[in-house]
């Protein structure tokens, strides 16, 4: 669909108008555009668009749900744009059931909080944005590139079950080239994925904080792991498609996979997790961007009897370093590095790194201390950005 140029231009009036100094936008000023929805059946948080879940798209509007006989309003336990919200009755990546906003083509930054979910995952035109964002009033952002005038985003599934609610979306837009910055996109699991709040979640993964060791003005990060995923779930579950239709040349796909790979009741040999791993190496690469391999680190009590810490059967390691020889793909040998990390501090100081009782999950300081053996590690071996 086309953007609405009517609107946009009202909305761009409005805000020279209220600066000081600004009654005729320049070109530069002309990129500014920026949206505030607040979502639910209450009160409207003051700077934002109120959006009842009975709104339907309209060209003239420029913004409403394309579905809204598949949404309603629920309420949430949050506070502020966060007390109320919408549930989506229709899901999954493709649904029609949308919230679209009419946008000139662009580069945006696309902010949500969800309102009342266990688990939710974001999509926006036609694949995964954000994967299991956990917690009532969870938020994150991401950049999304808008090329066909209009931007369909909704909240779906990430545990079956749950609700899926969105309380606030904000839009800007950063550019009007619609390509991304440089991106590092991360594929994995539980030991890898994002945990919510981002900045306080008490467990998280390496693929969290990896931020705290990239450049920012070289690259953005986008974390697309999820807890418990095997190479063929990923592969085929949507999150490669969502890599694939953005991933560009001078990008980077970080991939950690084989954990829950081993697990039998997943049924997937390790010929079949070394076919899976190559063809999304081989999808990537194709792509003109760089794939790194990453093996797993152990777990928290892998220690011998002369206290040194070492994992290094585990969890398909041979079949990840054998492909990444094949592929010629660079590796980071994150089993290896972590445990001499582990074994330099001590078995005590390395459960202190875990959640309690969980010798298996990093919590918050230990997923920091692993992001920084991948960041140095990269930086080693001479990847821009690190």
């Amino acid at each position: 669909m086309k953007w609405n140029k009517g609107l946009t231009g009202m909305l761009l009036a409005a805000f020279l108008c209220s600066v000081p100094g600004l009654g005729i936008a320049t070109p530069a000023q002309a990129s500014t555009i920026e949206y505030k929805f607040d979502f639910g059946g209450g009160a409207v948080e003051t700077g934002y668009t109120g959006v009842s879940a009975s709104l339907s798209y309209n060209s003239a509007r420029g913004y409403g749900f394309r579905t809204p006989e598949k949404m309603r309003n629920v309420n949430a336990s949050g506070t502020g744009v966060a007390s109320d919200a919408v549930q989506f009755l229709a899901t999954g990546t493709k649904s029609e059931n949308t919230f679209d906003v009419d946008l000139p083509p662009g580069l945006y930054e696309v902010s949500v909080t969800l309102g009342d979910t266990s688990r939710s995952s974001v999509a926006a035109e036609g694949v995964y944005q954000v994967i299991n964002m956990t917690g009532n009033g969870a938020k994150d952002r991401f950049q999304i590139p808008v090329t066909d005038g209009q931007l369909n985003l909704l909240v779906t599934e990430g545990k079956e079950g749950a609700s899926f609610t969105l309380s606030a979306l904000e839009i800007k837009q950063l550019s009007s080239n619609p390509v991304t910055k440089r991106t590092i996109y991360i594929g994995g699991d539980s030991t890898v994925c994002n945990y919510y709040p981002l900045d306080s979640s008490v467990q998280a993964g390496w693929g969290q904080l990896l931020p705290e060791f990239v450049n920012p003005n070289t690259f953005q990060i986008r974390n697309m792991a999820s807890g418990g995923q095997i190479a063929r779930g990923f592969h085929q579950d949507g999150q490669l498609e969502a890599i694939v239709q953005y991933i560009k040349p001078g990008d980077y796909f970080i991939l950690q996979l084989g954990i829950n790979d081993t697990n039998p009741k997943h049924n997937e040999s390790e010929a079949e997790f070394k076919d899976w791993m190559r063809d999304m190496i081989r999808q990537v690469k194709a792509k003109g961007a760089t794939v790194i391999l990453s093996t797993p680190q152990g777990r928290a009590t892998d220690f011998n009897a002369n206290n040194v810490h070492n994992a290094e059967n585990r969890w398909y390691r041979s079949t990840i370093l054998a492909l990444a020889q094949e592929e010629q793909a660079p590796l980071v040998d994150l089993n290896v590095l972590s445990s001499a990390y582990f074994t330099s501090i001590g078995k005590e100081a390395t459960l202190a790194l875990y959640m309690k009782g969980d010798t298996l999950h990093p919590n918050h300081a230990g997923a920091r201390e692993l992001a920084r053996l991948v960041a140095q590690d990269l930086k080693r071996q001479g990847l821009s950005g690190f």
